[in-house]
């Protein structure tokens, strides 16, 4: 590939859909993630525009992205979005599922990456975990937690809480 090739700025001409993202309302340096962005497929090109206008509104203008290197259907070096230049770097160093965005004013935003074909529900649950100031969870290890909850409250469900203390529920015997 000739360092042309590497150095073309990809510019998306049409409207993005909105991202879905939890993003918490002010950055701290003391949590693990600001928050939790779940693209809707694997390719940059459609997906990263929205990301980084969203967080232009609510952090100011990204100048960074720094992404996993595995996962995307390509890795363009550079992408025009709002009438500038946003600088990408894909880095297999980059935990699985952790995006960080810098901003121009120097403000660094850590994002969970959810996988696309994620289920809502869990894609949700992880999302909001990613979100929570009092997070302790790092995002390579989110999906984990957030798919073991979810068998724990099948087993815990109040239904089957009360049935195992001697209650029954309508039609499980013969009702």
């Amino acid at each position: 590939m000739s360092t042309d090739t590497k150095r073309k700025t990809v510019s998306y001409g049409s409207a993005t859909s909105v991202p879905r993202l939890v993003l918490r309302p002010k950055l701290s340096r003391r949590t693990l993630l600001d928050g939790g962005w779940w693209p809707r497929s694997t390719d940059p090109l459609a997906e990263l525009p929205g990301l980084i206008l969203a967080l232009d509104d609510r952090r100011g203008p990204v100048r960074d992205l720094i992404l996993g290197g595995t996962g995307w259907d390509s890795r363009p070096r550079r992408l025009g979005v709002a009438g500038r230049v946003v600088r990408l770097g894909w880095f297999t160093a980059q935990p699985l599922g952790l995006l960080t965005a810098i901003c121009a004013n120097g403000d660094r935003v850590d994002l969970l990456v959810v996988p696309p074909h994620t289920g809502s529900a869990t894609a949700e649950a992880a999302m909001a975990i990613a979100g929570e100031p009092t997070n302790t969870i790092h995002a390579p290890d989110i999906l984990t937690a957030v798919t073991a909850r979810g068998a724990g409250q099948a087993e815990t469900a109040p239904e089957a809480a009360w049935e195992s203390e001697g209650g029954h529920l309508r039609g499980s015997r013969g009702n």
